[in-house]
């Protein structure tokens, strides 16, 4: 695909037609500023508001994986990664200054390295047209990844969002994901007319896991090599709150209509420059929710690779989640994953099932899931079994989430 189309693209995305989606209720992507859990800390004048809080989640997990690539010589068994883990301790505060500035700061202790810092920023917003965003936090690409972190349909996010592809060289520090999750940068956003928003960003590229400033100008297109990223929405019954399941939403009607752009200047070690495209719809209507993905990542090799060939990868799902009771919801989702490139054909499919329960006097979730990985399509056997490498055939999650 030519480069100046690819740019475009972005730039357009760029323009300030429609949607940041922050709402007050779901800020920091954490807690909410608003609800009952914890407490806060304000003025007498109500110009400055302090939130301490903390999230906890402690999972059960049991990993099945079927006989390819695995080697019976090192003893290696089909039941791996099981056991109990904590994917989430995250401690942090949150609040608003002169009525302009909201801030968020947020250690999560379960994490290694850079990861450890999970959110540091600040926005300053004088009105809801328009308002930068300075520091580390999501990326506008996802309605997966930007939904709040203790309200999602499943333990575990989409598989065709958190996986690498695969790409046919031996190339170790080319595996990218679609995904892109938190980074460190600044964005412009805003809300027009209560309807329209947009969020444009500039980011390191490097992930959660690096907090330092270490990129470069491009060898190939003379910019700097970073993260360009653009993402429009339409809300056309005001703003969605970024929830997948919440039972204080019980009698609510919210829809999100979206589009996403980015492209990553020189990513994974300055050897590729990876395009990303999304389209993204999400639904509350009293006790169903509804949300639906589709993305689509075009990685082309820089030319000190000496690599001609650019490969395509293309994934979605779709979910939903209805609430039996005030307090019990069941979900469904299927997710597919276009994972060893257009050139080979072949895909993963990913069904699963789960059901959340809310024990709301104490602020205490639980979750469980159940995800079979599938492969259909492929024109050999080596490709089928190449393409779940890494990936358990039979997951179970079961998860308790504990909120402050």
């Amino acid at each position: 695909m030519n480069k100046k189309i690819l740019f475009l693209l972005w730039v357009l995305l760029c323009a300030p037609m429609a949607s940041a989606q922050y709402d007050a209720d779901t800020e920091n992507g954490v807690v909410s500023l608003a609800d009952h859990r914890g407490f806060t800390f304000t003025t007498k004048k109500g110009d400055f508001l302090f939130k301490p809080y903390l999230l906890v989640q402690t999972s059960g997990n049991y990993n099945y994986y079927d006989d390819a690539g695995l080697d019976p010589a090192y003893n290696q068994d089909n039941v791996a990664n099981s056991g109990f883990a904590i994917p989430y301790a995250v401690l942090g505060f949150t609040g608003k200054a002169f009525n302009i500035v909201i801030f968020n700061l947020s250690i999560n202790a379960a994490a290694s390295g850079g990861g450890i810092l999970q959110q540091a920023w600040a926005d300053i917003r004088p009105k809801d047209e328009v308002g930068v965003r300075i520091g580390k936090f999501k990326t506008p690409f996802s309605h997966a990844y930007l939904t709040t972190l203790g309200e999602t349909l499943f333990p575990v996010l989409p598989t065709s969002l958190t996986s690498p592809v695969i790409l046919p060289y031996s190339l170790n520090a080319v595996t990218p994901h679609i995904g892109t999750g938190f980074d460190l940068g600044v964005e412009v956003h805003g809300m027009v007319k209560g309807k329209f928003g947009y969020q444009a960003g500039i980011f390191n590229g490097t992930g959660a896991g690096v907090n330092v400033a270490g990129k470069t100008l491009s060898d190939d297109w003379h910019i700097p090599s970073l993260l360009y990223a653009a993402r429009l929405t339409y809300q056309p019954f005001g703003i969605m709150p970024a929830s997948q399941g919440d039972p204080r939403r019980l009698h609510s009607n919210k829809m999100l209509i979206g589009v996403s752009a980015s492209m990553n200047v020189e990513s994974e070690n300055e050897s590729t420059n990876d395009l990303r495209l999304g389209l993204e719809w999400s639904w509350i209507k009293n006790r169903w929710y509804f949300g639906a993905e589709a993305y689509y990542m075009h990685i082309g090799f820089t030319k000190r690779q000496k690599i001609n060939t650019s490969y395509s990868y293309y994934g979605g799902y779709a979910q939903a989640g209805y609430f039996i009771t005030p307090k019990l919801q069941g979900a469904l989702r299927y997710d597919f994953f276009e994972r060893n490139s257009t050139k080979k054909g072949g895909f993963l499919n990913m069904p699963a099932i789960g059901a959340n329960y809310f024990f709301d006097s104490i602020n205490l979730k639980l979750q469980a899931m159940y995800q079979y990985t599938g492969r259909t399509g492929h024109a050999r056997q080596m490709d089928r079994d190449e393409d779940n490498l890494g990936l358990a055939t039979s997951s179970v999650t079961v998860m308790a989430q504990y909120t402050f």
